[in-house]
């Protein structure tokens, strides 16, 4: 894949997390600037974590899906979007425990806004991309970025954003799913 199309795909995986961040920093009026470092060190970590295993569970049955890995990746992209669509419109707990400080918290909201990234580490795999490394390292600085960008929204404005947010997201991830559907359509036409 392309640097813009990893890119788009790195924030379009971080809009959970950005999400979340905002949500931390309306929970926590006071939170530091090391604080909110943590935090968003911890969401970058594992959103850059998380692509590499799925990418080495995808490479281990690439040979096997060969022929429809396109439409692979394309179902679980447009599962991802639509969930975070989904997400957007309905009713849910949005409520942030307000120990942000801890790291069983922060590693469990870490873990919970990383779980796509695995799914798309999959579908990068299934995508014969080579350069997993360099797609988790612009992943997780894209994710360190927004989640930064969430907490101090969320300290400083007190607006919630988080279901326009994960729209936005959804949106994004669905269209690279298209864009590898009808790259790998009209390539192999």
């Amino acid at each position: 894949m392309d640097f813009l199309t990893v890119f788009i795909l790195a924030v379009g995986l971080s809009m959970d997390s950005f999400a979340v961040s905002v949500g931390c920093g309306l929970a926590e009026q006071k939170v530091t600037f090391w604080h909110a470092a943590k935090i968003s060190f911890s969401f970058a970590f594992f959103q850059g974590l998380f692509p590499v295993f799925g990418w080495f569970m995808g490479a281990e049955i690439r040979d096997y899906v060969a022929k429809m890995d396109h439409w692979i990746a394309f179902t679980l992209l447009l599962f991802l979007g639509g969930k975070m669509i989904l997400q957007r419109y309905m009713a849910r707990d949005t409520e942030i425990n307000s120990d942000i400080y801890s790291w069983k918290h922060i590693v469990t909201l870490s873990i919970a806004t990383s779980i796509d990234a695995l799914v798309v580490g999959f579908s990068y795999a299934l995508a014969s991309a080579s350069n997993i490394l360099g797609g988790a390292f612009v992943i997780g600085a894209v994710t360190f970025f927004f989640a930064m960008l969430g907490i101090k929204i969320g300290k400083d404005v007190g607006i919630s954003f988080g279901p326009k947010v994960e729209l936005t997201g959804g949106i994004i991830l669905i269209c690279i799913g298209l864009r590898i559907l009808l790259q790998h359509t009209i390539m192999a036409g």
